[in-house]
């Protein structure tokens, strides 16, 4: 875990390839709550150590089929939600290949942005499996399900360009990639976050419910924005005719 102010990064360490095992994610869900849940952290940034972001699942530990296992992708899903919950925003600075667990994480975050030369995907067809820890769930919201369908079934891994084609990544960065991350992660953390803890809840909610269900939510939310510290302050400033200094509250 390292702070950078309001910017907390979490550095995912585990071995060359970062994989996805019962010891890490039993870390990140000791770990996380310190920074989701801390109010001075005003923006979450994900990422790998090495050139590799997350290389997915251990497979010879899924091949064991025991209850542990199954106990392990529900916790694995639950470090997801907790990432995806987070009332203020979430960068996966994907700095080398997000392959299956990995991409599964990214698509959890708020902003992801990849690194020239690295890949996405998910590749779990090619072993005769599919991504059960929220992928085959997330990806069809985020880029629909004919090509969710096509991107898992053909177990392809996208170059970065294509990858931001698809809709999978926000931005593509080469050499200056860590300098935007710290942009994007500053930019963000300077925002209302609060505010934008609401905007994540009223979409997620608010998504596949009818119509009037759905406005319903979105009123119950909009009461609560307009109570915020940050809501009174950037209202004051746009009659004031100055830029608005948001605290996160």
């Amino acid at each position: 875990m390292e702070r950078r102010g309001p910017v907390a990064t979490l550095v995912i360490d585990h071995g060359p390839v970062n994989i996805v095992d019962p010891g890490l994610i039993a870390r990140l869900i000791e770990h996380l709550p310190a920074i989701t849940q801390d109010p001075a952290v005003r923006c979450i940034i994900v990422r790998g150590k090495g050139k590799i972001f997350v290389g997915g699942a251990d497979i010879s530990v899924m091949r064991r089929l025991d209850p542990d296992i199954y106990q392990a992708m529900r916790r694995w899903v639950d470090v997801q939600r907790m990432l995806e919950l987070a009332a203020k925003p979430v960068i996966a600075a994907l700095n080398g290949h997000a392959l299956g667990g990995g991409a599964e994480l990214a698509l959890a975050c708020d902003l992801r942005i990849l690194k020239a030369g690295a890949t996405f995907g998910f590749p779990e067809s090619n072993l005769g499996i599919f991504p059960g820890a929220g992928g085959s769930q997330r990806l069809p919201r985020l880029i629909g399900p004919h090509r969710a369908k096509r991107l898992i079934i053909d177990g392809t891994r996208l170059a970065a360009e294509e990858a931001l084609a698809w809709g999978l990544v926000d931005m593509v960065a080469g050499d200056d990639f860590d300098a935007v991350v710290d942009r994007e992660a500053d930019r963000l953390a300077s925002r209302p976050t609060a505010t934008i803890g609401l905007i994540k809840q009223v979409i997620d909610q608010g998504w596949g419910l009818p119509m009037d269900e759905a406005m319903a939510v979105e009123e119950q939310h909009v009461l609560r924005n307009l109570e915020l510290a940050d809501a009174a302050e950037g209202l004051q400033a746009f009659l004031d005719k100055r830029p608005a200094r948001f605290t996160g509250r």
